[in-house]
């Protein structure tokens, strides 16, 4: 791998004891999340109100990468324990969002943990819909934050545009908002393209895009919306998750896909395939995630280690039904 590649961040699990999520109507009535073998379809699960999520610091084992153990400063055990990924289970909230959990297994204690990949609620019903004991080559770098697909075409300062593959740190790229701004950090990765870790596919000239632009779930696309408004602002921020369609938006299911990040000084809006996108947000909660060595490094480029989110509204499932999807994608 090139010097200025890096792996993804190491994630920092928010791990709910296996406890707090429990099923509140369905055949294993009361019994605690566990691995797939014990779970029924269709069972509805309900996080209690007093459910604490603790953090939970995990890293590949030197010794086989395939595993995984915890890391320094996590609130469950001790660096190095072993922890083990039993299952992926697909909880579906009364929405219709999607919530893919992990069910863990701290070895030194035997305790179960639930490692929800997207936010989840108490006193909200999940339903469980699918689940499976087999990872899929799911990896703790799959939980990803934001990313673009490999062969993006970044736009430059001048107007030319380049692989982001093929971008360093110290390469300009044109941002919406401060011009030409440096590229200070590159992160990449490989995954199998499953479940929530499966790229949003978005075709060619469905936002402007000038081919399609393939992201991860929650990568958030930017849209200035010049007419009737969704929101307070004419500045939508959308994870693209939620523009799917199933006909211009799509997820891309199988095979494995290769994903970049890139960080600047501040979180900014650039422009991929045309069409502005975010950049990956640095902030205390994201260095935390970086091993030792990373993080001081980033802490030296990312003095204050804050940046803002871009200004905008935040536009989440509530608020994109079917006519305001079609609204944003130009029906």
């Amino acid at each position: 791998m090139p010097d200025h590649l890096w792996p993804l961040p190491a994630h920092t699990a928010h791990a709910y004891d296996a406890d707090t999520l429990r099923v509140s109507s369905g055949a294993n009535l009361g019994d605690p999340i566990a691995q797939a073998t014990f779970c029924e379809l269709g069972d509805i699960y309900r996080l209690s109100s007093d459910a604490l999520a603790r953090r939970l610091m995990l890293r590949p084992n030197t010794d086989d990468p395939a595993l995984l153990c915890i890391a320094e400063g996590s609130e469950i055990g001790k660096p190095g324990d072993a922890v083990a990924v039993l299952s992926v289970l697909t909880l579906m909230a009364p929405d219709g969002d999607k919530v893919e959990t992990l069910f863990v297994r701290h070895d030194a204690t035997g305790a179960g943990y639930a490692l929800p990949l997207s936010p989840i609620a108490p006193r909200t019903d999940y339903t469980l819909i699918a689940s499976r004991e087999d990872m899929g080559g799911i990896r703790i770098t799959d939980m990803i934050c934001t990313s673009f697909a490999v062969g993006t075409m970044i736009t430059l300062p001048g107007g030319a545009q380049r692989p982001i593959e093929a971008l360093a740190p110290g390469d300009e790229v044109l941002t919406r908002d401060h011009g030409a701004q440096p590229v200070r950090w590159i992160g990449r990765a490989t995954m199998r393209a499953i479940g929530g870790f499966a790229p949003i596919v978005i075709a060619a000239g469905t936002l402007g895009n000038l081919a399609d632009l393939v992201v991860s779930p929650h990568h958030r696309i930017f849209i200035y919306q010049r007419g009737r408004r969704l929101g307070s602002t004419a500045e939508l921020l959308v994870q693209a998750r939620y523009l799917v369609d199933g006909d211009r938006v799509e997820r891309r299911e199988g095979g494995f896909v290769d994903y970049c990040c890139l960080v600047f000084d501040r979180h900014e809006i650039i422009y991929a395939e045309g069409i502005p996108a975010e950049s990956l947000m640095v902030n205390e909660a994201t260095i935390r995630r970086l091993p030792p060595e990373l993080a001081d490094e980033v802490r030296a480029r990312f003095p204050g280690l804050s940046q803002s989110q871009h200004f905008g509204t935040e536009a989440g499932r509530e608020m994109l039904d079917d006519a305001a999807r079609r609204q944003l994608l130009g029906r």
